[in-house]
This record gives structure tokens, C-alpha cells and sequence, in this order.
């Protein structure tokens, strides 16, 4: 990650859009694959993420930025979601093999964040709005505060959504009882 730590005394510095395209990226791309459930709406989400980080880079207010970011992925997501409500989900469980922007070895970085595909499954099974929620609380580790600003709702509401999410998921899974985090 770049050092965005202001000299001692100096007011907090603001990334550079590259600054966040190139320390966040695989972050972004993260969120993305998980909400999406697959490689090509991955790409194209962090795209329109990207895009609006542009867009909203002059208002960023320094404090939580990967909050900010994920709080910008998940409206475009559920941007995208109204927008297609029509449109059959189409489900392709493969990872790419890269992501451009990432100083990670590519196959190393794929290891650390895919999942086991019988639990990506039962995942994209969810609820839009369970999905988000576990999401953003199991695998990119989010708090509850955090994910209510992120998506816009109560912190009681977050807390429901992740009972009721992993109860499903619990069922989905059996008795296997598999961890959803990273």
C-alpha cells in the first residue's frame, strides 16, 4: 500500500485515484466476485466502481477509505441488480488468473481469496441482500457499523440480515458446518 500518512501536524492526505486503482484493486475486485459470483460482472462492477471513484474522489473526506470503497461497490452492485431484475443471473465459478494493478503474485493472490466452490454456491444462493451482508461481514471483514453505512440501513438490520443469512447458509452447507470468512 502506498504511505498516505501526512507529515506530523499536516492535514490528512487524500489518494489519488491511481493511488486507490492500484493499492485496492484486488480489494474491489474481491467485494465484486463475491457479490457478483463470477468473473466477468467482477470485472465490470470494479470498473463502474472505479469510474465512481473518479467521479467522487474531490468529496472524499480522509477516514475509513476501503469503508468508502466498499460502501461505492455495493450501491453500484445494487444499482446493477435493480437495473437487471429481469435478466437471469448467469453463474461462472472461476476466478481470473489475473487482475491488472496488483503487485501480488497473481496465484498466490487467487489462493487467498477464493473460496471452496460448493460454498461460493450456496453464497450466490443467498438473497441479494444476505449476500451483501455476508459478504462484506465474512469475507472482506467488515463490522456491523461499517456494513450498515456501506449499504444504507440500521445496524439492527445488519445484524438480522447475517442471522437469517448464515442460518440459510448452515442448511445450504450441512453438516460440514464450513467457515464462510477468507
Amino acid at each position: 500500500m502506498s504511505d498516505l500518512s501526512p507529515p506530523e501536524g499536516a492535514a490528512p492526505r487524500s489518494p489519488s485515484w491511481e493511488d486507490i486503482a492500484r493499492d485496492h484493486g484486488r480489494f474491489l475486485y474481491t467485494i465484486a466476485y463475491r457479490l457478483t459470483g463470477n468473473h466477468e460482472d467482477a470485472q465490470d462492477l470494479v470498473q463502474e466502481v472505479l469510474l465512481r471513484v473518479r467521479r467522487g474522489l474531490a468529496t472524499y473526506q480522509p477516514g475509513s477509505l476501503e469503508g468508502w470503497l466498499s460502501r461505492i461497490t455495493t450501491n453500484a452492485f445494487l444499482d446493477d441488480v435493480r437495473k437487471r431484475k429481469r435478466r437471469p443471473f448467469e453463474v461462472v465459478p472461476e476466478l481470473p488468473d489475473r487482475v491488472f494493478g496488483i503487485d501480488d503474485d497473481p496465484d498466490e493472490a487467487l489462493q487467498r481469496s477464493r473460496l471452496p466452490d460448493h460454498v461460493q454456491a450456496a453464497i450466490r444462493s443467498l438473497p441479494i441482500d444476505f449476500r451483501t451482508a455476508v459478504v462484506l461481514c465474512d469475507v472482506v471483514g467488515m463490522d456491523y457499523a461499517e456494513i450498515a453505512s456501506a449499504t444504507g440501513v440500521p445496524v439492527g438490520t445488519v445484524r438480522s440480515r447475517l442471522h437469517r443469512a448464515r442460518g440459510q447458509l448452515r442448511q445450504l452447507l450441512g453438516p460440514m458446518r464450513t467457515e464462510v470468512g477468507p
